[in-house]
């Protein structure tokens, strides 16, 4: 009573203690918190991190009609086949506008079927007849295309016209800039922008839709081919009829779209999107059952299996038929790049292990077999090496990122195969890439991975904190399966624990590594924390390292890392992925994120070593068994 008479009588005074009430609250919620985590098993904790991520991801596509690109930093393509049709021989016309910041000559590329036209601002700057093919080639961070012109922008609007024929086979013009690579180097390039805000007459809404306008057909003899003149060429009108090929025509819009997104999607990739570290997380969760020994950690992993195996067919269709070269999961179609390729496959080839029968094995077997052949014929190697090897940002460039993407794959892919002689092909090929990435990246100074290197150059990068995780988790993973009579155990073994020493050392008070190793001005990073903490565990478990030494190491580690994770799962403080830079300013101002999977799969794995660690478990001696 006496508090109600307060609250009543005094509003000041009632402000003040519902601020008293609210502080307390906060400061017991925190605490409350943080002593749930501080006395809760490295189990229960990834479960926590399990449990939300269950929660939060659907496996299923969203239908929308997406927005066009403003920006002309990307594949436009203009599919006059879908809309007008592919009966016969025709000719056909688009238009949009270019709007430059300044003036500019801007290279575009572009692929087309047989003859094709092209004027900017009504000068002539392409032409090709003749009967063709269009020929894409598909590459790690884009599409080639075969043919290009320089556009001599003027400062503002600038309107594009092609023209375009077909000989009743194909009909599509794709054009694009040029190579993106510099980009990838952080270097700064200048977009023009694309679509139909600029044009007169062009309501808003219109705009919002489309970036182009289109009109036809009109008749193609097969004899002028490109050299009749229509009516579009001389004068863009609105509200006006052309005479088509069976009926009058006028200006409209391509045929609009819908396509299957994913939901609520996040800047790094949504979590079930197809990337390594999403199927980095559904193997994670495959371990995570098994050690808890809870089926629903197996069934989200069997749920992104499943998803991605079974929505091959709609993504081609998205991809090929409807040209969303942006379209959700496209990557899965064949990407020649090992996020990709072999890094996502990790749990189908784990669950090939595991299982010995299931609904739809064999189309799990089709894929890894499929990702086998990928590793062994046809992803691209390091001349001389034999070492995985990219062609971005430069020819042959080789990124420690790459010794994650695939030797644990390749790892995995060993235990899988029923076939010796590849078994032993696929582990010699694992420790081997363990020895030769040493030779381009190894800085053997500071015992630590530089991010990545250029073929040509002598530029250093800096030693990015989940870069050497990608490098030492790889390593563990080779550790954990070679035999120790195999000639490249000891040196592989004896280059870890070189790792290990390194990295030891630069563990600060609070337990954390910076996400730049070596750089105390850059922040404390959950991802690198949890791949060493993880790794260094698994020194322990297996024998590789003395346990009295490195334990303390490790639960000063998980300790840290704990801190960054919320009582509902959530973590925090998970650095961007990131492309490749010798500036090391580009990786100090990355953007952190919550709940960013590239740090959630690490973290399953730290806590699932560290529960091994804590249990006593000695891993090297069941192995052996």
């Amino acid at each position: 009573m006496r508090l109600a008479i307060i609250v009543n009588t005094a509003p000041r005074i009632r402000i003040a203690f519902i601020g008293i009430l609210t502080a307390v609250f906060s400061t017991v919620c925190a605490f409350s918190q943080t002593n749930t985590l501080s006395t809760t098993s490295p189990l229960e904790v990834i479960e926590l991190v399990g449990n939300k991520l269950i929660i939060e991801t659907p496996f299923k596509y969203q239908l929308s009609v997406p927005p066009p690109n403003k920006t002309f930093n990307g594949v436009q393509v203009i599919d006059f086949g879908r809309t007008f049709g592919l009966k016969q021989a025709a000719v056909a016309y688009a238009t949009t506008i270019l709007n430059a910041p300044v003036a500019m000559d801007f290279t575009m590329q572009f692929e087309h079927n047989d003859g094709c036209k092209i004027w900017l601002n009504n000068q002539l700057v392409y032409e090709k007849n003749g009967e063709r093919a269009i020929n894409l080639k598909y590459e790690e961070r884009g599409v080639e295309m075969g043919n290009e012109c320089k556009l001599p922008l003027k400062k503002g609007n600038n309107l594009l016209l092609i023209k375009s024929e077909t000989r009743g086979k194909e009909w599509k013009v794709y054009i694009q800039p040029p190579s993106t690579k510099g980009a990838i180097l952080n270097k700064t390039i200048i977009y023009p922008g694309i679509g139909l805000v600029g044009m007169k007459y062009i309501d808003k809404s219109l705009a919002n839709v489309s970036n182009w306008l289109v009109v036809g057909p009109f008749k193609n003899d097969g004899n002028a081919g490109l050299n009749e003149v229509f009516p579009p060429e001389k004068e863009i009108a609105f509200g006006y009829m052309y005479q088509g090929i069976d009926e009058p025509v006028t200006w409209t819009i391509p045929k609009v779209e819908v396509l299957g997104g994913m939901i609520n999607p996040k800047k790094w990739g949504t979590s079930y999107n197809w990337n390594y570290h999403n199927g980095g997380m559904a193997w994670a969760m495959e371990k995570l059952a098994e050690l808890s020994g809870e089926k629903r950690y197996k069934d989200y992993a069997v749920n992104f299996c499943d998803f991605h195996l079974n929505g091959i067919p709609f993504v081609n269709y998205q991809v090929k038929t409807l040209n969303a070269d942006s379209s959700a999961n496209k990557e899965i179609l064949g990407v020649p790049l090992l996020d990709f390729t072999l890094a996502p496959s990790l749990p189908l080839v784990y669950r090939l292990q595991k299982d010995a029968s299931f609904p739809n094995k064999a189309a799990y077997q089709e894929f890894v077999d499929k990702m086998i052949n990928y590793a062994v014929n046809e992803q691209l190697r390091m001349p001389g090496s034999n070492i995985f090897t990219r062609l971005t940002p430069q020819k042959y460039t080789t990124w420690v990122d790459d010794m994650f993407m695939g030797i644990p794959f390749l790892v995995q892919a060993s235990i899988y195969t029923q076939d010796a002689k590849l078994k032993k092909k696929l582990l010699d090929d694992a420790a081997s890439q363990v020895i030769n990435f040493s030779t381009q990246v190894w800085d053997s100074d500071a015992n630590l991975y530089r991010h990545a290197k250029f073929s040509d150059s002598n530029n250093l990068m800096p030693h990015w904190s989940r870069a050497n995780g990608w490098g030492i988790w790889a390593t563990s993973e080779v550790l954990m399966n070679l035999p120790k009579n195999h000639p490249q155990y000891k040196a592989i073994l004896e280059h870890y624990r070189k790792h290990v020493a390194a990295l030891v050392k630069l563990q600060n008070a609070n337990g954390f590594w910076y996400n730049v190793l070596d750089r105390t001005d850059s922040k404390e990073e959950v991802s690198g924390t949890a791949i060493f903490t993880m790794a260094i565990a698994r020194g322990v478990n297996y024998g590789w390292l003395d346990a009295e030494t490195y334990k303390p190491i490790v639960m000063k580690a998980w300790n840290a890392l704990k801190t960054k994770i919320d009582s509902d799962g959530t973590v925090h403080d998970i650095c961007m992925g990131t492309m490749c830079s010798d500036d090391v300013n580009y990786y100090i101002n990355r953007p952190y994120f919550d709940d960013d999977t590239h740090g959630l799969f690490a973290v399953m794995f730290a806590g699932i070593e560290v529960e091994n660690l804590v249990r006593g478990k000695d891993l090297n001696k069941m192995a052996a068994k």
